[in-house]
């Protein structure tokens, strides 16, 4: 024990996630979060858990994001309390839609300073509503609490709120729901203030909670704080082995962390490593072989889908975010293909991995009452467009030969549609003819070649093409991931994408925090992000990274084409006055990548041409870089 009860549960927390398989923990700096950084730091030097500090609490939640995608093991967050907390939820929802598992750990007033204006001090126990599989309001570590009042005339809603986990509530108090006979909100585990013997009961009886025999809970009682065992519960949640949402999806869990004062004290920290729980075993659903079938990859597919079209010969529609275009049974121009009757028309079942997003010929597609969808399930919310969709832990295909004819169709279709961008060879000939009008033709040529100006689908290329396994591949939701979803081929490297909710928000944070994490252990490769500007600028407190952390080795890829120009191709460009179009959706800007790059510490370049793109590209990537390319607007 030391002279910070606080200090000692949070020693205590984080050791247990150090001993479910946490590695890294993304801090946001705050006064009443101390005691959990100062552990965390503390077991950072030990070389025990990777920590990773951001100012903005925002960029903070969108990096662990960015580090649990890349790892797909849960990653913690830790921040003070008030509008701290607040600041996390778009990576909360983000999470939650793409089943990624985080570990969300504010820091809080103790219940008595809850609702009475309290400096700091506002409701965060259900904050993150339903984008959450499990939450708890910890106990405080430490001393009695003060008591409640019971006169609730006298009580603002806020104490009211905060007086259920408090002593000396009344019933009505301490659980609100008891006299309106109303369910306790979804995922909710309150944790009451009380003493050791009724919270030694309570973890008899909790649903949530581990059993002291299980040894989850300390060696002894005596040994046991505030927070034991909330890691294990938390990480179990994470990665959708309990909690409440779809089962075996991963997602956030909230641990609500009050203390009281001193917050924090000298104390020493110790933590084993462990692995973290892994997932049981599920029996896959049979695909049996009759029906037409087409599979769809959808974001975070990954290989799975791949491998599925493989086995039962069927063709592979996937989007650039899916991490599954490659392979022999790849679908160019899917778009086309399912307008095509002889085609599209024709299907009768569809298997889709991941979250399909990026066009309205996959959602028409999966909407048709007449088409037999079958779901793995990857998100939060399960996929269900036509209202009959079978969801699925996972699939095989049966034994049986492969419908050739109706793979055939779709191969020969997706071979006439496939794009090539590459550039025509030099013309050796002429380049080397006796000639001098030939000769000078095809040194011309050459130089057109050079200084071809480059677009967006020339921009989504070079990009491509500069990316292999070894390298991540990061797509903001801009105009740009659409272009390259409709020119590019196929090609067997790790993409990743916030399409969930297909926000603008977080991209830059995210790819930090997945370049972060792929380049852990001295690994290779480089983290490549392609976004417009506006994503860019949105993000753009995520070039902030701290001097005494390893910069990662990262190109911010920019398209800046003035404005928000993905508007200029849907509906309301057709319907709105032009001025109140650009005002109000197009959003023009001057924006200064240079400066902003200079401010930040970043390496900067500015290219315009396909030859002086490809070099920036493909130089050696020793930081962070941001390349700025500017496009037309239309």
């Amino acid at each position: 024990m030391t002279g910070s009860p606080a200090s000692t549960a949070a020693g205590d927390l984080l050791a247990d996630l150090i001993a479910h398989g946490v590695r890294d923990l993304v801090l946001s700096p705050g006064s009443r979060s101390q005691a959990l950084a100062l552990a965390a730091t503390a077991l950072d030097r030990a070389g025990l858990l990777r920590v990773h500090v951001r100012v903005d609490e925002r960029v903070a939640g969108f990096t662990a994001l960015g580090i649990a995608r890349e790892t797909r093991v849960p990653v913690a967050v830790v921040c003070t309390s008030g509008t701290a907390a607040g600041n996390l939820l778009p990576a909360v929802m983000e999470a939650f839609h793409s089943g990624v598992p985080l570990l969300l750990m504010t820091a809080d007033r103790p219940p008595e300073l809850r609702g009475v204006g309290a400096n700091q001090a506002t409701v965060q126990t259900g904050i993150f509503g339903p984008f959450v599989r499990w939450t708890v309001d910890a106990p405080v570590p430490g001393s009695a609490p003060v008591p409640v009042s019971e006169n609730t005339d006298e009580m603002s809603p806020a104490r009211r709120a905060a007086g259920e986990h408090a002593v000396g509530a009344p019933e009505c108090l301490r659980n609100p729901t008891a006299e309106s006979g109303a369910e306790p909100m979804a995922g909710t585990a309150p944790v009451s203030d009380v003493t050791d013997e009724a919270r030694a009961a309570q973890r008899g009886g909790d649903r949530h909670a581990a059993h002291h025999a299980d040894g989850l809970w300390g060696p002894t009682a005596d040994a046991a704080t505030a927070w034991s065992g909330l890691g294990v519960q938390a990480v179990e949640a994470a990665l959708g082995l309990t909690g409440e949402g779809v089962p075996g999806v991963a997602g956030p869990v909230h641990l609500n962390l009050p203390a009281r004062e001193p917050l924090s004290a000298a104390t020493e920290v110790t933590a084993v490593p462990g692995p973290a729980p892994s997932p049981p075993a599920s029996d896959p659903l049979l695909l049996a072989r009759g029906p037409r079938t087409v599979v769809i990859a959808g974001a975070d597919a990954g290989a799975d889908a791949e491998e599925i079209a493989h086995a039962g010969g069927w063709p592979l529609i996937a989007e650039i975010v899916s991490g599954s275009r490659f392979g022999r049974q790849l679908v160019h121009d899917y778009r086309g293909l399912l307008r095509d009757e002889r085609l599209g028309g024709r299907v009768e079942r569809a298997v889709v991995f991941g979250h399909p997003t990026l066009s309205r010929e996959v959602t028409a597609l999966l909407s048709r009452r007449d088409v037999e969808v079958i779901a793995v399930r990857g998100g939060g919310e399960p996929l269900d467009l036509n209202a009959r969709t079978t969801a699925a832990s996972a699939v095989t295909v049966e034994a049986g030969e492969t419908d050739r004819q109706w793979l055939g169709a779709w191969m020969i279709a997706s071979q006439a549609a496939a794009i090539d961008l590459s550039e025509a060879a030099p013309d050796q000939d002429g380049l080397s003819s006796k000639d001098p009008l030939a000769r000078a033709e095809a040194v011309r040529a050459e130089l057109d070649a050079v200084r071809r100006p480059v677009d967006r689908a020339l921009l989504a290329d070079a990009v491509w093409r500069a990316t292999w396994p070894h390298d991540r591949l990061v797509f903001g939701s801009s105009r740009l991931v659409r272009v390259a979803d409709q020119v590019l081929g196929g090609k067997k490297v790790p993409v990743h994408a916030n399409r969930g909710l297909a926000g603008i928000d977080g991209t830059i944070a995210t790819a930090i925090g997945i370049a972060v994490a792929s380049q852990g252990d001295g690994a290779l490769g480089v983290t490549r992000v392609l976004l417009g500007d506006l994503a860019a600028l949105h993000d753009v407190g995520a070039l902030l990274l701290p001097a005494g952390e390893r910069a990662p080795r990262i190109q911010v890829v920019v398209g800046n084409d003035g404005g928000g120009t993905i508007f200029d191709g849907l509906e309301v460009a057709a319907s709105a006055p032009q001025n109140d179009l650009d005002r109000a959706f197009y959003t023009p800007h001057a924006a200064r990548f240079a400066d902003l790059a200079a401010a930040y510490g970043w390496e900067y370049q500015r290219v315009s041409t396909r030859s002086a793109l490809d070099q920036a590209l493909t130089s050696p990537v020793t930081g962070p870089q941001l390349i700025e390319v500017p496009l037309e607007r239309r």
